[in-house]
């Protein structure tokens, strides 16, 4: 555990010197939480004149279903609006820990500090989780931060009967069991890919990539391909649990330190 301890400190201590880092897990919680809140406060200074019934017609009303029962035109609009602004965070502990962890390994490799590191008695398994822990952690602080402070902001803007459907369940099972679960999912594809490739920037740009499955599942949920709900949620959290399983397994096993300090020389 000592060992584990040490390698989150150091992580802290040298990732956060990238400034690419200090952005994302700084500026991008910040600008998901201004712009919701934003607009919240442009729909309810001009909301008469948004032409609110243009999105009645299209049926875009129709996708939140029984959530905008015994709400008006105006209400079922702003919840329609607030659904999307809430999944919007889970981007967060997807974006955060890909951009920690794809620097930590190759970007520790083109500083030199790799080496060192792999050359000490710590076992894969410790080393792997001391860096994927450090990820992690401030993605997911970050988000729950962020979160708090949206529904504080909503809380100015919005009603009573509006505010209790945007703290339902489903979406505090989405921000605090998933949003972790994708974090760990995120980190584990980050890592398996840093050790694979050379270049800090290549790193993070294949790391990236496992955002689009959420990106499209936004997608899907504003165009009412996809209606969320709490069991859907939940079985969302039973199959992260299982394929995080999975990829820390195959972080470890396709993490070999005797070839990585080979083969980048």
């Amino acid at each position: 555990m000592n060992k584990i301890k040490t390698i989150i400190s150091k992580e802290w201590a040298e990732v956060f010197k990238n400034r690419m880092v200090l952005f994302t897990v700084a500026f991008l919680p910040l600008i998901l939480t201004a712009i919701p809140l934003i607009m919240l406060v442009v729909m309810n200074q001009f909301g008469g004149d948004m032409g609110m019934g243009e999105l009645s017609n299209s049926g875009e009303l129709d996708i939140l279903g029984v959530r905008c029962a015994g709400l008006n035109e105006m209400d079922c609009t702003t919840l329609y609006m607030l659904d999307l602004f809430t999944m919007m965070f889970m981007i967060l502990p997807v974006a955060i820990p890909v951009t920690i962890a794809a620097y930590s390994i190759v970007g520790e490799k083109a500083t030199h500090s790799l080496e060192p590191l792999l050359a000490t008695p710590i076992t894969t398994t410790e080393l792997l989780m001391g860096k994927a822990v450090a990820a992690v952690v401030p993605a997911i602080l970050a988000t729950w931060f962020a979160f708090l402070i949206y529904l504080i902001g909503a809380w100015f803007f919005v009603s009573s009967e509006l505010f209790l459907l945007l703290i339902d369940p489903m979406w505090a099972i989405a921000i605090i069991v998933v949003g972790p679960l994708l974090a760990l999912l995120s980190v584990c594809f980050a890592i398996m890919v840093s050790s694979r490739v050379t270049d800090p920037r290549v790193a993070e740009q294949l790391s990236t990539l496992v955002i689009l499955p959420l990106i499209m599942i936004i997608i899907g949920q504003s165009v009412g391909i996809v209606i969320l709900s709490r069991e859907l949620v939940l079985l969302i959290a039973v199959g992260l649990i299982v394929i995080d399983a999975v990829l820390l397994y195959l972080s470890v096993k396709l993490f070999q330190r005797e070839t990585i300090l080979t083969r980048w020389k």
